[in-house]
C-alpha cells in the first residue's frame, strides 16, 4: 500500500482492508452517493472526494461538489480534488499558523488554474467545469482549512468538543452558491485555523447540511457528529467501514431529508478510543 498520494473513495476495494492502510496515524472513512433526484434520472453523483498524507504525516482531505447546471461538473470536481491534494501532499515541509492557510490558498489557486487549462483543452467555457471545493490539512494539534462554496468542515478536539471551521456560502439567490471557477472566487474563500488536541473531524457536501448543521447559523449539530466520529475512531476494517457509511447515507433517515448528492469524509487519529461503535447508532 502506498503511504502517500491521492486516495479516492475506496469504492469496490476489498472489505478486508485493515487500517491504518498506510495513512498512520490517521483513520479515514468516506462515502459518496448520488442523490435521489439524480438516481431518478440515472445520473451520476457530481461530488468528488480524496485524501492523502502530507508533510510530517499530516492528513489532507478534499471534498468538491460539481455544479448540477454545468455539463462537466463531475469532471471539474474530480480535477479540483486531485490537483489540490497532490499539490499539498508533494510539499516537503509543513507550515504552521497563517502560513498553513497560505499553503491551502496556493492549492486552491492551482486547482483553479487546472480547471481553466482543462476547459481550454476541451474548447468549453470554464463554467462548464464549475465546482465547489473544501480543503483541510490536519496534524495532531493543528488544523487549517479553506472553502469556496457550500458544504462545511468540522473538527472535534478533546477539550472544545465539536467545532465548526467553515460554513456554507450562499449566493445572491436561494440555492445559489459560489464556485471556484468564478472570477471572484478567491475573494469568497473562507479560511480557518484550529489549535487543540485533535480527536477527529468531518468534511461533507451540501446534501448533508440540513442534518449536520444548525441552520441558518451554519454551526455544527453535535448529536449528528458525535456517534459518527466515535465510529471512525473505533473502525478497524476500512472497506467495511466505508460500506457502513454508504448505507447510512442511503438510509431513509438521510434521504427523507434531502434529494441532493451526498458526500461525507470522516477522519480520526488512530490513538482515538476504540470502543465498538456502529454507524447505525449515528
Amino acid at each position: 500500500m502506498i503511504s502517500k498520494g491521492l486516495r479516492w473513495l475506496r469504492g469496490g476495494r476489498s472489505a478486508s482492508l485493515q487500517f491504518p492502510e498506510g495513512l498512520a496515524p490517521w483513520r479515514v472513512v468516506g462515502a459518496s452517493v448520488a442523490g435521489t433526484s439524480h438516481q431518478r434520472f440515472g445520473q451520476l453523483c457530481q461530488d468528488a472526494a480524496g485524501w492523502a498524507l502530507g508533510p510530517d504525516r499530516s492528513l489532507i482531505v478534499a471534498v468538491a461538489d460539481g455544479a448540477g447546471s454545468a455539463s462537466l461538473g463531475r469532471e471539474g470536481a474530480q480535477l479540483a480534488v486531485s490537483t489540490a491534494v497532490e499539490f499539498l501532499s508533494s510539499r516537503r515541509s509543513l507550515d504552521s499558523g497563517n502560513s498553513s492557510k497560505d499553503q491551502l490558498t496556493s492549492a486552491l489557486e492551482h486547482a483553479r488554474f487546472a480547471l481553466r487549462s482543462d476547459a481550454e483543452e476541451r474548447g468549453v467555457e470554464v463554467r462548464e467545469l464549475a465546482t465547489t471545493l473544501i480543503l483541510l490539512q490536519a496534524t495532531r494539534n493543528h488544523v487549517a482549512t479553506i472553502q469556496v462554496g457550500d458544504g462545511a468542515a468540522v473538527v472535534e478536539d478533546h477539550r472544545a468538543g465539536v467545532v465548526g471551521l467553515t460554513k456554507p456560502q450562499a449566493g445572491e439567490y436561494i440555492n445559489e452558491t459560489m464556485f471556484i471557477t468564478s472570477e471572484d472566487a478567491m475573494d469568497w474563500a473562507q479560511t480557518a485555523v484550529h489549535e487543540g488536541s485533535l480527536f477527529g473531524g468531518a468534511i461533507f457536501s451540501d446534501g448533508l447540511q440540513m442534518l449536520a448543521l444548525n441552520m441558518p447559523e451554519g454551526t455544527p449539530y453535535a448529536p449528528f457528529f458525535d456517534p459518527l466520529l466515535r465510529f471512525v475512531g473505533a473502525a478497524t476494517d476500512a472497506g467495511a467501514a466505508d460500506e457502513q457509511l454508504k448505507s447510512f447515507l442511503l438510509s431513509p433517515r438521510v434521504t427523507n431529508q434531502t434529494t441532493d448528492d451526498l458526500t461525507l469524509v470522516l477522519f480520526a487519529l488512530d490513538e482515538s478510543p476504540r470502543a465498538q461503535v456502529d454507524v447505525k447508532d449515528a
